[in-house]
């Protein structure tokens, strides 16, 4: 009797171990979708208006706005003219360089006077005619890092200006002035000069 009950003691312990087994399958699908693009060019014949400015093709000055001056801040007007026999195109903000009198770069930042106004307008310029784009800036008001004392930058005695068709054209500056904050020239964008 006592060899019965050990037996259904282990038949008991035996049934009270069994468990549940838990199994997750995961699948994962990779779908690939061809997609067609169609591009139709359109060409067409004829005159597509003048051609962009080359620096060739342009004389440039950068000349202090006369009564401009004003709490701490000063205008010049940078003007291009055609001096070509054909007629060209700039348009948009001019990209400038500063140099000092031997040609050497300095510090220059110009920016959007008007962020996002009118920067796709195309000037046509015919033979003798100009564009114009004023820069404000601070000629004496130093910006963070500069000198406090005397000259805030070393004077700028040229300004380089990209032409949109290539090249570069010298813009003599005058006055040569300084232009604090680094640099910091605020434009217009091109328009027509009169």
């Amino acid at each position: 009797m006592k060899a019965a009950l050990a037996g259904l003691a282990v038949v008991a312990v035996a049934a009270g171990c069994g468990g549940t087994k838990t199994v997750t399958v995961t699948q994962s699908s990779t779908t690939a979708r061809t997609v067609t693009v169609t591009t139709t060019t359109t060409t067409t014949t004829g005159s597509a208006g003048p051609a962009a400015c080359t620096g060739a093709d342009l004389e440039g000055r950068f000349a202090v706005v006369p009564g401009s001056a004003g709490a701490g801040n000063i205008v010049y007007e940078l003007r291009l003219t055609n001096t070509s026999a054909s007629p060209c195109v700039v348009s948009g903000l001019p990209a400038v360089r500063l140099l000092d009198k031997n040609g050497s770069p300095l510090p220059t930042h110009a920016s959007a006077a008007q962020p996002g106004q009118a920067t796709a307008a195309q000037i046509v310029l015919q033979s003798g005619q100009a564009a114009k784009a004023d820069a404000r800036f601070s000629p004496d008001v130093p910006g963070t890092g500069e000198q406090q004392i005397g000259s805030c930058e070393p004077k700028a005695f040229v300004l380089r200006v990209a032409a949109p068709g290539g090249e570069t054209v010298a813009a003599p500056i005058s006055p040569p002035t300084s232009v604090c904050e680094h640099g910091a020239l605020s434009f217009s964008v091109f328009s027509s000069a009169s």
